[in-house]
Order: C-alpha cells, then structure tokens, then sequence
C-alpha cells in the first residue's frame, strides 16, 4: 500500500483532521467540511480512512527482535487508577543497569507506534517503559476512535497521576540504573513537560509537540528539555512564547527545534503527517540528548 504525504492534503483538510484528533471536530463535522476539497475519488471519507494510522505501514523494531526483551509490566498507582499496566522493553544482552526512558503515548492509549518506540529505545540500549493511560479501561482497544473515546472519558488528575507514578516504577526496576528520562508525543508530551514540573532529578525531558506547563510551574524545573515542534501547528505553537519566555526567566537548560514545512504529529510513522527527514533528525537528537545526560555521573 502506497504511504500517502501531507503534501497530498488540502492544509485545510489537515487542520479538520488535527481537530478531528483532538475532539473540536465531530466526525460529521469532518465529513461535511472536507467535502469540497473532495477531487475524483479521493472522497472526503476516504481522505479520512487515509489520515487514520496504518500501523502495518511502519514497524522499525520487530516484537521478536533478538537483540531485545519486551513484556508488560503492572505497577500501582495509589493516587490515580490503583493498578496500571505498560510495555517494558530492554536489550537482551545488558551488561550492568542502564538509564531508562518513559515513553508517553498521544491521545490514544498504548497503541502499536508507541510501543515500537519503546523498542528503539532498547535497541540503542535503554530501559524503555511505555505506560498505557488506558490500563483501567481495559487497555488499548485496537481501534484508534474508540481509544480517543475511551481517553477522553478518563478522569484527568487519576491519568495524570497514573502516567507521573511510571516514571517511579521505571526508576525502581531491577534493569534501571535509576537515571531516567522521558519522551512524549503530543498528549504524551504534554504530559513530558508536567512530568519536569514534577520531578527535580529528571535527567532529561523531550517533548514532541506538547501542549506547555503554566508559567508558575515552570519554576520547578531542573532537567534539561529538549523541545521539539512542528511548524504548521499553530495549536500547540501558540503556547511556546510564554512558554520560552518562562523558562529564560527560571535559567532552564533547554534548546528548542522547529521542523519546517511539517504537521502536528510529524514523528509517527503511521499516517500521512509523518515527515521522514524531520522525524529522523529529531530522533537522533534526542537519542543523542539522552546519551549526554543519562550515562554520564
């Protein structure tokens, strides 16, 4: 199946699907707005089935890959949901504790793209942990609408907290050397830029285009951030320069990105709005930016 770009797109369309995503725009809604952008077959309802994530379009680390070791793993959360769940991915062949990184899913629970995430991140011989915000609903679904209705119907402090309390659990693991980072996608990282409001001796925090913390918040940061965005964004980007702003004023270490010409969701490799150059420069960077600050000290 041929992988279609944003460029195929209406920017308008595009724009109706990120609202789509986020729950400002109903699916009736879409359809109806999309349709006069409608060419030949391209349908407004099939311009929607081609936004939609094809997880079978993008596998870059195998479940079986030998060189990692992956189950799921529960773990408590006595301020939020009680018992949570996640993906926990290692290298096969560890020689001594290594840093591990939480890996923070967009608006859909655990679903195949992050959890493939997790094994990158244990290829390159990390100790990843994917929780799934989902866990006290039965999980993710295996349906991306039903997991946006299921997550929007979650308790929001409970989720918070449950996805806050991971970052603990992963610290605590036997395989972790106790030095952790975290990376998120959109929700998730949002949730990254809380999640350093929240802990002092977070060792690195990289989020991909997420929504920022309140200024008065911002205080209490003390890892270093490494912030990427996407340039047509302006959901999310209208947040940034108070955001910048606060962050110069409380002296935090953080080096920001913007990818030219690229979606909100850039990074996922399983829709349209997956940009290659910009997802593997960003990639690298942060692999690069979790080797600096997780393995040295």
């Amino acid at each position: 199946m041929e992988r279609k770009k944003a460029s195929d797109f209406p920017p308008e369309v595009l724009k109706l699907f990120d609202g789509y995503v986020h729950g400002t725009v109903s699916r009736r809604d879409f359809l109806v707005r999309a349709a006069k952008f409608a060419v030949g077959g391209f349908t407004a309802a099939a311009m929607l089935e081609s936004l939609k994530p094809n997880f079978a379009l993008a596998q870059e680390v195998a479940k079986d890959d030998a060189r990692i070791k992956t189950e799921y793993r529960t773990y408590p959360s006595p301020q939020g949901s009680g018992a949570m769940r996640g993906y926990y991915a290692w290298p096969a062949n560890a020689n001594g504790k290594l840093p591990g990184v939480l890996v923070i899913h967009e608006n859909r629970g655990l679903n195949p793209y992050i959890e493939d995430v997790a094994r990158r991140l244990a290829v390159l011989n990390f100790v990843a942990f994917a929780p799934d915000a989902l866990a006290p609903v039965g999980g993710y679904p295996g349906n991306e609408d039903r997991a946006r209705e299921l997550f929007a119907k979650l308790d929001a402090k409970k989720r918070a907290e449950d996805l806050f309390t991971a970052a603990g659990f992963l610290r605590s693991c036997p395989e972790c050397s106790g030095k952790i980072g975290a990376v998120g996608f959109c929700f998730g990282g949002g949730v990254v830029n809380m999640l350093a409001t929240r802990i002092p001796d977070l060792g690195a925090a990289v989020p991909f285009y997420g929504s920022q913390p309140a200024a008065a918040d911002v205080a209490r940061i003390k890892a270093p951030l490494m912030i990427h965005y996407a340039s047509n964004d302006e959901r999310i980007n209208a947040g940034w320069p108070a955001y910048e702003a606060a962050l110069k004023a409380n002296g935090a270490k953080y080096e920001m990105y913007m990818y030219p010409n690229t979606q909100h969701g850039f990074h996922n490799d399983t829709t349209p709005r997956f940009d290659e150059g910009a997802a593997k420069l960003a990639w690298q960077r942060s692999v690069d930016f979790f080797n600096k600050n997780l393995r040295s000290g």
